[in-house]
């Protein structure tokens, strides 16, 4: 083994890898760590799509542009060099691969990420079956022709067996399979089998994670015939240390509902706050994801089972919706986001006609106000628009934010303690032990200032300065409101 190596790197060396989803938020950090830390690898292929009238070759471009890249052009740009793009997609046959693009995988590959997946929660069930369930299946088929492939790595999730009071680290079965669900997308138009999603679906909330069980049974059903292993992240947070403090590149989650109330527009969120949150820092999971395989070499005798690995946080860093809530709702107020649609004072509450009374009164009239207003002085409206969708992505998210979950994660947890050298826990860090929370915060509200508002932190200041504005017309106008209230309730009831 080469001396400057870790174990991790070593194993890696001169490997080629397949990622499929590489332009999505955890497979671009999967990209950038393996390039960075493991930098003796052959090559990284990836699977990309045209995408809003660009082409697979402009979209990698500005990606490498991106500030995620930033330590590799800094230090290490040759590394960039490694990265060989095909183009395909996952919902086409072949995965719409060109013969030589084919061929190039079959004879090259040694590790599959399969990443790519819809994430849309309230998203149609024929376009969550043909992306999470026939796409893995069509990944599965290229896979099995793959010449030297050591190993499968399907990326699920941890919320996908919503019906169990406790998930272990296993393949639960379900009385729907697979192939039938992928024959009855094909012959069944979006119309008809929407109608009937609600039923079939059932105990799951949403076609996410009831596209993402099936897929695991279909993973599971090629063991051992197939190298492959499931990994379940819980749900993926900003990175806390790398490549940067706080990256994140999307609204969904934890991310949006800090966003939204630190800019006025969630007035209200139906959670329990006693419950513990189910997060994890992108870095972390990705480091875990990097790992899983390095473990699978070193088995000589491979489990009867297939591998399955939560990839959740510890148990004693857990904290609950509402320490979360209160510390994100501290950092918005020391260090304001740009100007809003009001001053941010939500509430959180596990009554739903107190949250549905303050959706009303705090979310919709507001929007429909500024709309209305836009509407006079002849400017674009889309308050109602954006709060159609915030209201769309509360009703899904508010399943996961009133329940309790139980993960048992004994396979991940063993990677850390059980697995790596001293050298390879510096250079994939997994211990979440050694986290601040309240900085892991404040680096994520820092984080999507920067990352998806694209607002400076040189802005702060100013920020500040508005955000004490708003605070006194909030007071002014709720006092002002409440007063009509009482006064008109009084005389009404002829009290006056």
């Amino acid at each position: 083994m080469s001396s400057e190596l870790t174990p991790v790197q070593e194993f890696y060396k001169g490997k080629t890898v397949f990622i499929t989803g590489a332009s999505g938020f955890m497979g671009k950090v999967l990209l950038e760590k393996l390039l960075y830390s493991c930098s003796e690898l052959n090559q990284v292929i990836i699977l990309m799509r045209p995408k809003r009238e660009k082409t697979p070759e402009i979209r990698l471009e500005e990606m490498f542009k991106l500030p995620l890249f930033k330590r590799i052009n800094d230090e290490k740009p040759h590394v960039l060099k490694k990265v060989t793009l095909v183009q395909g997609d996952v919902t086409i046959d072949d995965l719409g691969l060109s013969e030589s693009d084919l061929k190039l995988l079959t004879n090259n590959v040694n590790i599959v990420y399969h990443m790519a997946a819809t994430l849309k929660l309230e998203g149609n069930l024929t376009d969550a079956i043909n992306m999470n369930l026939t796409g893995t299946q069509r990944t599965l088929n290229i896979a099995r022709q793959m010449k030297n492939l050591l190993v499968f790595i399907h990326l699920s999730t941890a919320f996908c067996n919503c019906d169990q009071e406790v998930m272990y680290e296993k393949v639960y079965e379900f009385h729907h399979k697979p192939e039938d669900l992928m024959r009855m997308a094909e012959w069944m138009d979006v119309k008809q089998l929407d109608k009937i999603t609600p039923e079939l679906i059932k105990p799951h909330p949403n076609t996410y994670t009831y596209s993402k069980r099936l897929a695991e049974i279909l993973v599971r059903d090629q063991y051992p015939d197939m190298p492959v292993i499931i990994t379940r992240p819980s749900i993926v947070s900003p990175s806390y240390q790398e490549p940067l403090p706080g990256w994140v590149d999307n609204m969904n989650g934890p991310t949006g509902i800090m966003v939204g109330a630190a800019k006025g527009v969630i007035r209200s969120m139906h959670c329990d706050g006693k419950l513990i949150s189910e997060c994890i820092p992108c870095d972390y999971a990705v480091n875990g994801l990097i790992v899983v395989p390095y473990e699978w070499s070193l088995q000589e005798k491979k489990p009867e089972k297939i591998p399955v690995y939560n990839i959740t946080c510890s148990e004693d860093k857990r904290v609950t919706w509402k320490w979360i809530m209160d510390c994100g709702k501290k950092m918005g107020l020391t260090y304001p986001f740009n100007i809003g649609l009001w001053y941010p004072d939500g509430v959180m509450t596990t009554n739903y006609y107190y949250h549905m009374f303050n959706v009303i009164l705090f979310m919709w009239l507001p929007a429909i106000l500024v709309d209305c207003l836009l509407f006079i002085f002849g400017q674009r409206r889309f308050m109602i628009r954006v709060q159609k969708k915030v209201h769309t992505g509360l009703e899904v998210l508010q399943f996961f934010t009133t329940r309790k979950w139980d993960f048992k994660s004994r396979n991940y947890s063993r990677l850390w303690y059980d697995l790596l050298k001293d050298k390879d826990k510096r250079t994939f860090n997994m211990h979440m032990q050694e986290i601040d929370n309240e900085e892991y915060i404040k680096s994520t509200v820092f984080g999507a200032k920067q990352y998806i508002c694209k607002e400076p932190l040189s802005t702060i200041p100013r920020n500040r300065r508005i955000l004490w504005v708003l605070y006194i017309m909030d007071k002014f106008f709720k006092t002002a409101f409440f007063y009509w209230i009482i006064k008109w309730t009084t005389k009404s009831l002829g009290v006056l």
